[in-house]
Order: structure tokens, then sequence, then C-alpha cells
């Protein structure tokens, strides 16, 4: 079972939030895109006064339910008002039968179904309706319906090539489904205990031309309101260009509605997602980083399909980047590449590259995590993780974590999943690849004034953020030339932090000295002791070359980082994969540290974020494994150390 602990008091001082007074970002209603904004904003371009209480908050920005295409060819029925309802606590029966409910309620949800063909197919399978009577929806429900999936794959290509399928793009029914799901969000909002936001998935892909099996790079977005939202919403069915959709927003802000957009999956996105180039090929500019920037303060750096921070192939001493690896395309079982233009670590070097070179950054973004659930219900918890679409729940055969037929080992014939060498896989055998790559991910982490919309979306918008791979630990960073040795001790610990510093998401300009980093983190008591918490850099010297380095910068048990290799010594924790019981070993229920980089370059642009990691635990398949009495499938990782990774900061050159 997993360990149980009770907050400390320090916990609770942290989680209410001290007295603080700080510079914050909060913007003003509407940002045009003007000549007039094409310098690169900054947090002291918005300043309000801070609060005297900031609270952690935990949601999930990215759910898909019966609304969305593949979600329902996939027999998922949820509604929006299910989501709602499982986020607020409550008890849900999935369309595979079984019950899930979290272990405590969410703090704010956005339901986020696909903006294309959003609520086309549920009306397709309705006796009665236009579209249930076009020769396509009789193809995929009716009864003489030789090949649904191939009829499905039709609606995935469009999704591609951005031309919609005629016969069935019903923009009246599609701006009903949309209506419903922000009154939906309105039904279900209750400000000071549970917050929704109005929300789609802009769901842009590009083919892959050099994959022998058809594949396509993800580069979705997900799209959030602070508030009002318009009558219809934009997909890629209007354009495919992520830049044609912040140009909408744009004119969307100019009206009054303030909306971002948080791109994900972008460890799938075969290098386009952080790429050197516009969408078109064309060369990025000044215009591009702030019009970008504006529209993505932050990106989702963690889900269902794998973690984004970083790779072991591009991050090679880190050794903590080999992280659920989701290592195949979206929708393929094509193998995906690393390219630095996958990994959140590698675009912010390049981002400073572009500072260094050019004078503007368009990768100056924060991070959050979420799940990507398509059943209406995130799997945040590893013993209990129920996968992202029906059947992944049902049995942990469908999820390949149990040998298949009854089999008591892995050393069957068709118990592990083999490629063929020209790489064509049956439907069922891709489905299994895909289920097994799965992570019980990811929770959005901010620091809010309070529990509403404005808060919430403020303090995102401010990139005062954090991103945990499913538990509800909190993480927290400022950054100073100023801190003073006792900070950490300072019973107003975190109003001095604000007053002295910057939180995550903040900027720093040279005073010639190191920068002190204030890392904190507190456990989640219904999840595993804290190992170590971290500080990560990246940097670019003269000549462009990207840089990055890895930091323990405090140790569970008080014991003190290796001042040559930066590391924890052990921590004297382990797991039982028979029964996936825990030692604890020094494993903390806080941890804090003031760092400072003993390898700082005053002339050199950087960027720091903080890194916690818990004790190791059994991932879900080991859970699975020791509930049946079999070993761990050997082609997954057997233990995970769940994690959470703040904002980062930056340090810029005193011109």
């Amino acid at each position: 079972m997993k360990y149980l602990g009770q907050a400390s008091l320090a916990v609770l001082l942290l989680a209410a939030g001290c007295t603080a007074q700080q510079e914050t970002t909060t913007p003003p209603e509407t940002i045009a895109a003007t000549p007039e904004t094409l310098a690169e904003a900054t947090p002291a371009d918005m300043t309000a006064p801070a609060p005297a209480d900031r609270v952690a908050l935990f949601g999930d920005l990215h759910v898909h339910t019966g609304q969305s295409f593949d979600a329902f060819i996939s027999s998922v029925r949820a509604t929006p008002d299910d989501a709602y309802r499982f986020a607020k606590g409550e008890k849900i029966t999935t369309d595979g039968g079984y019950d899930v409910q979290l272990n405590g309620p969410l703090d704010f949800l956005a339901v986020t179904d696909h903006g294309e063909y959003m609520g086309i197919m549920p009306a397709m399978a309705t006796p009665g309706t236009a579209l249930s009577q076009t020769a396509f929806a009789k193809s995929v429900f009716g009864p003489d319906a030789e090949n649904p999936a191939q009829s499905f794959q039709k609606v995935g290509l469009t999704i591609v090539s951005g031309d919609e399928i005629e016969e069935i793009y019903d923009r009246d029914v599609i701006d009903s489904a949309w209506h419903r799901a922000i009154d939906a969000a309105e039904r279900h909002y209750e400000p000071g205990k549970f917050t929704t936001f109005a929300g789609y998935e802009f769901t842009a892909m590009t083919p892959v031309l050099e994959s022998k099996i058809p594949a396509a790079a993800n580069l979705h977005r997900n799209v959030i309101f602070r508030g009002e939202a318009p009558p219809r919403l934009f997909s890629t069915l209007d354009s495919p260009n992520p830049e044609d959709l912040w140009t909408w927003m744009d004119a969307q802000r100019a009206d009054g509605r303030d909306v971002m957009s948080i791109p994900h999956n972008s460890n799938a996105s075969n290098g386009e997602m952080f790429a050197s180039e516009t969408y078109e090929g064309g060369e990025l500019t000044a215009d591009y980083a702030v019009t970008r920037m504006r529209n993505e303060p932050v990106i989702e750096i963690t889900q269902i399909k794998g973690t984004s921070e970083a790779h072991p192939a591009l991050s090679p001493n880190d050794e903590w980047a080999n992280f659920e690896l989701y290592e195949t395309f979206v929708g393929s079982a094509a193998k995906t590449t690393p390219h630095i233009g996958d990994y959140a670590r590698n675009a912010l070097a390049r981002g400073l590259g572009l500072a260094d070179t050019k004078g503007f950054n368009p990768f100056r973004f924060g991070f959050i995590g979420s799940s990507d659930t398509h059943i209406g219900a995130g799997p945040f918890i590893e013993e209990t993780f129920w996968g992202k679409f029906p059947v992944d729940g049902g049995d942990p055969a469908k999820r390949h974590s149990i040998p298949p037929n009854g089999a008591k080992t892995w050393d069957a014939e068709g118990a592990r999943i083999t490629i063929p060498a020209d790489g064509v896989m049956v439907p069922n055998m891709r489905r299994l690849l895909a289920a097994s790559q799965y992570s019980a991910s990811g929770l959005a982490g901010v620091w809010a004034d309070e529990n509403t919309r404005e808060a919430i979306f403020d303090a995102i918008r401010r990139k005062e953020t954090f991103g945990t791979s499913g538990p509800r630990l909190k993480a927290r960073m400022f950054a100073s030339f100023d801190f003073g040795d006792d900070i950490l001790n300072d019973p107003d610990l975190v109003a001095s932090a604000y007053e002295a510093g910057v939180p995550q998401g903040g900027n720093l300009t040279g005073s010639g000295a190191a920068p002190k980093i204030l890392a904190w983190a507190l456990r989640d008591p219904d999840s595993y002791p804290l190992q170590r918490v971290q500080v990560v850099k990246v940097w670019t010297d003269a000549d462009g070359t990207a840089h990055e380095a890895v930091y323990d910068a405090a140790c569970s048990g008080g014991a003190a980082p290796d001042p040559a290799t930066h590391r924890c010594p052990d921590n004297g924790a382990s797991v039982d994969l028979a029964d996936c019981s825990t030692e604890d070993g020094t494993g903390a229920g806080e941890m804090k540290a003031l760092w400072t980089d003993p390898d700082f370059d005053p002339a050199r642009r950087s960027a720091y974020y903080v890194r916690v990691l818990e004790n190791p635990s059994c991932r879900w398949s080991s859970w699975d494994a020791a509930r049946n009495g079999t070993p761990p499938n050997p082609d997954m990782p057997s233990t995970i150390q769940e994690r959470a990774w703040t904002s980062p900061v930056w340090y810029n050159p005193q011109d």
C-alpha cells in the first residue's frame, strides 16, 4: 500500500501561502497584436500588487469526453457533466463498465474535446438525425458497416490535411456541441471551491514524410478561455497552421475574450513543436516570438502519452531523463526519433540561443501537466491506473501489464510485443503498444490568489505554475541576487522571497553575482516521501552551443550533495516488486534549499528550473503484475520516481 503521512505545520504554512508583496504579470483584459507589442513581454511589463495569500491548486486542463470523434469511436459516451462530476470527487461509471473515483476532488478542470468534428460522431450515431442518414454514417455505425476503422481513419486524415469531409462537416452541429460544452462549464463553476474553464483541443498534425509507416507529427494545443468564450471555435479544419490559431486568438482578445493555447506532446512532434522555423518554413522573427509567448505562456510537460521534459539520447548526463517515454507517433506504430525541437529542455536552450543571436526568445514558456484522458476521468495514481480509453481499464491484459491468455510468465509465445521488420502491425498489436506506454499522468499546479477563473488563468499567464506526474506534491521556486543566507529559517519566508526575488516564471537581469535559487517542495501525503530536489540549468556559449546540467540541491535525511558530482547519496529507499511495498529510507515530507550556481558565468544567458523526485515506487504495470502474481512486463519500466517540475526562471546578462 502507498505510504500515508501527515502534513507538517510547515506543509500547512506553505499550502496556505505566507504574506507576500510581489510584482506580478497579470495582463490587461486585451492585448492586441500591434507593432507596439513586438518587444518581448517580461514580468515588468504588467504589474499589480501580490495578494496576501497565494495557494497551490491542482487541476486538469486536458479532458476528452464522448463529444470527441476519437473517444466516441472508442465507445466513450461520457459527457462533460460526467467529467466535472468526477473532478469534484464523485464516483462515475466508465463506458468500460467499471467505476472510477479520485482520492480527493481537484480544484479546477477544463473539458477540451477535439474542435474538429466536435459532436459530429454522436449525431451520426443518433437515428433520425440528418447526419445519421449520410453514407459515411452508415459506413461507420450502420448495420451493414463493413470497415468502420477505415472510415474513421479518413476522419483522422482530414485533421492532417485540413480538408474536411464535406458530407459530415456540419458547423451547426459543431456549434451546438461547443455551446453545450460552454454551458456545462458554467453549470459546474463554483468560485472559491471548484473552477471550470471553457476549452477545446486544436488538433494540428503534419505528415512525417520520411516514415515508412503512415505517421503524423503532433502539434496539438488546448485552447482555454479566461471567461467568456466565442460562439464559434477555430479548429484545424479552419486552418491547420497554429500561427493562424494565434491570429484568431489575438482577435478574440481584442474583442474582450482573453484566451491561451497550451501545446502538448511535443515528444511526438518530429522536431516541429519547437522548430527553428515557422510552420511554413519561414524565418523566426521578433513578431513571431512575442505573438507565440502572448498566446502560449506554458506547455504541458507531462500527460498520458509520456513526458516531454527531456530524452536520454539528448540529455545523456541526466540519470533521470529516461522517464515515461512515449516513443511512437500519436495514432501510429512508427517509432519516433528524438529531436531537439521535441523536448522542453532543448527548446529552452534554443530560445536562449535565439535571444543571443536575434534578440528575441519564442520559447520562454512555463510548465504544467494534464491528463489527456479520453473517458472524462484522468488516471493520476499508479496503483489505480485505468488508462486512456475504456478498454484499457477493463482488464490488465488489455494494457499488456500481465501475460496474455492466463500465462504466468512472459516467455510464452506471443506474450511480448515484437514489431515486425516491415513495421506493419495488426490493429490490436498497435493498440497494445500504445497502451503499454501510457502514463498515470499528469496534473497542473498553480500558485494562485484564489480558486477562481481569473486567479488561476492569471497564475498560468505569469507562469507561476508547476506540473506533476500525478501526485499532488507542491513545488515552489524563487530566484534572487539578494537572498540572505538565513532566508530558509525566516518565519516569513514566502513574503521575503517575493520581496527580494522573483517566483518561477520570472526574469532576472544580471548584477555580476550568481543568482540564488530558493527551491521548496512538499510531499503529497497520499503518495511517497521525497528523495531529492534538483536544479536543472540550461545555457548557451558565445558560439551558440547549448549546454545543460542537473544539480542536486537538497537531499533527504539532511545529507549533502557530493561537491564533485552534485549528486545526493543513496537514501536507502527500496521497492519490493512482489507486492509493491516500499522502504522509505530517509525520504522526507518537506525539502528546501538555497542553491547558488557553482558554474555561473555572468555573461551568458541561462534558464533554471526545479525538479522534485519522490522515492522509487511501483509503476502501474508492476501494480497490475503484483496483483496478478506474475512478474512485471520486462518491456516496461518496473518502478517509477514520481516528480514535479516548476516553470523556469530566466537569467539575462546586464546590457
